[in-house]
């Protein structure tokens, strides 16, 4: 499988918390889907210097770049607009 990095940062309107907050569950859904298919490595929230959450890293793998392009289609954080920049680079899991 291919693996990527994804490095995300959300929006700074003022309401840009409060809609991470609204569709966060929509999107541990979808994390939690990714999981049982084997696709999720790992991910969390970036956090600010007050401990607020301002973005998003996750690693994921997929059998293709088709499959990586259908989770972008369908990841609630891009479609709703929480994640203005979203940054997705080849990545290798370190075996150890």
């Amino acid at each position: 499988m291919k693996q990527y990095l994804v490095t995300a940062y959300d929006y700074t309107h003022p309401d840009a918390l409060q809609n991470r907050m609204n569709t966060r569950p929509y999107h541990l859904d979808g994390a939690k889907e990714l999981k049982g298919k084997g696709n999720f490595i790992l991910g969390g929230a970036m956090l600010n210097d007050e401990g607020k959450m301002i973005g998003s890293v996750m690693v994921l793998q997929f059998e293709s770049d088709e499959e990586l392009d259908a989770w972008k289609k369908s990841e609630p954080y891009i479609t709703e607009k929480v994640w203005e920049t979203v940054d997705i680079k080849p990545f290798k899991v370190a075996s150890v």
